[in-house]
């Protein structure tokens, strides 16, 4: 089974090659449309970097095959089974992976005014891909589809029910695709069926998510009707009080899309204390900086009170999972995260065990805790490379 996994992004293009389970090769073809673009091919263990013209999407792809047949990794897109590409958003419409055809394209557009930033530079991909290798299997898997088995009070808004009808608002969810793998990851460990078990999984980086898992679905997700909403992220504010927006845009006389540029791009961490890299906001905080240190604070209480509210939601949990760049990272994270959680839901962390992280997915839970505590590195592209493999038949022999 070959398999070729592809994120089309407005200025950017990841693809990573597998053959089974095992990724083989990874290219990145950054700054589309710049002077300053430039390839980055790893393979073997090596990493390649190298200017490259890349004026647009078409002549990335040729790019992309070129590079992977000039290093040895391809001779040919013919070897290829499949290509799974990521779409951001499904709407309500894809409640799960499809093969693509040209229903499902014009379907995908329709959907742009949902996610004009990145639905564009995904259908482009698909389109690309579709119309050069007609008979190639292509998959589109949807970094929503994993939320839409949401009961209707979860995802709805209190807004009137026709105007939310009309214009399609409701909760759709985000990083499905990172939320489906480490739940089935958690369930391996815990050696029972998913379908069985209650788990709250936090996928932290530079987008933080949490995701409330009844049963093996999801009941409930933070990111809402966009990936605004919900915990405080890098560059994002998460959750505020709707009449700020009216209220920056009378008194601050700030028009509405600076106001979204703002809640986008220059808050959350980096509006707080000046980064939205953990790392730098960690060292700067443990070297007394006032700003970092509340950075951080606040950061951790957000992820607290999701945890708390979807433990009350199900009922019971089974595991808390880690997982995105700081969830995987950041061990004074998960230590804050889980502080003075035992006497309330019977969460305590193994200090030990979650500062001496290994490699893989690890168990980071106190003897005691009621509840497991996992750090389970997520793996979006071998996920899309499992859905397209079931979606197409195509099998790892």
């Amino acid at each position: 089974m070959k398999i070729l996994v592809l994120n089309s992004g407005s200025s950017s293009i990841k693809c990573q090659y597998f053959t089974g389970t095992e990724s083989m090769a990874s290219l990145l073809m950054e700054r589309i449309g710049e002077e300053e673009s430039y390839a980055e091919l790893t393979y073997k263990g090596q990493k390649t970097t190298s200017p490259a013209a890349i004026p647009d999407h078409h002549h990335a792809f040729e790019s992309i095959f070129t590079m992977l047949s000039e290093s040895g990794v391809l001779s040919s897109i013919n070897e290829l089974d499949a290509v799974g590409h990521r779409v951001v958003h499904g709407g309500s419409v894809f409640n799960a992976p499809v093969v693509i055809d040209t229903e499902v394209i014009d379907t995908i557009r329709t959907l742009i005014p949902l996610a004009p930033l990145h639905n564009p530079a995904n259908l482009e991909g698909i389109e690309i891909l579709y119309s050069q290798y007609p008979e190639l299997p292509q998959v589109a898997v949807f970094d929503t589809a994993f939320h839409q088995t949401m009961p209707e009070y979860a995802y709805r808004y209190p807004l009137p029910y026709a105007v939310s009808q009309a214009a399609h608002i409701r909760r759709y969810g985000f990083h499905g695709t990172s939320h489906a793998y480490v739940a089935k990851e958690a369930a391996k460990i815990l050696g029972e069926p998913l379908e069985n078990l209650n788990l709250i999984t936090l996928h932290l980086g530079n987008g933080a998510s949490a995701t409330a898992i009844k049963s093996g679905k999801s009941m409930d997700t933070s990111m809402g009707m966009t990936p605004l909403e919900g915990l405080m992220m890098g560059t994002r504010s998460g959750d505020i009080d709707p009449a700020i927006i009216p209220y920056l845009e009378t008194h601050n006389k700030l028009s509405i899309s600076e106001i979204d540029s703002m809640l986008n791009k220059e808050s959350g961490l980096k509006g707080i204390c000046g980064s939205n890299d953990m790392r730098e906001v960690i060292q700067q905080a443990s070297s007394g900086d006032r700003q970092s240190q509340l950075a951080l604070e606040m950061y951790v209480y957000r992820i607290k009170k999701y945890i708390g509210a979807y433990a009350v939601a199900l009922g019971h949990v089974d595991a808390i999972v880690f997982t995105g760049g700081i969830g995987e990272h950041a061990a004074l994270v998960r230590e804050m995260v889980c502080e003075d959680l035992y006497e309330t839901i019977g969460v305590e962390i193994d200090s030990q065990k979650n500062e001496r992280l290994q490699s893989g997915n690890v168990s980071v839970g106190s003897e005691r805790s009621r509840i497991e505590l996992f750090v389970i590195p997520t793996n979006e592209e071998l996920e899309i490379v499992l859905q397209t493999q079931s979606l197409t038949g195509v099998t790892s022999s």
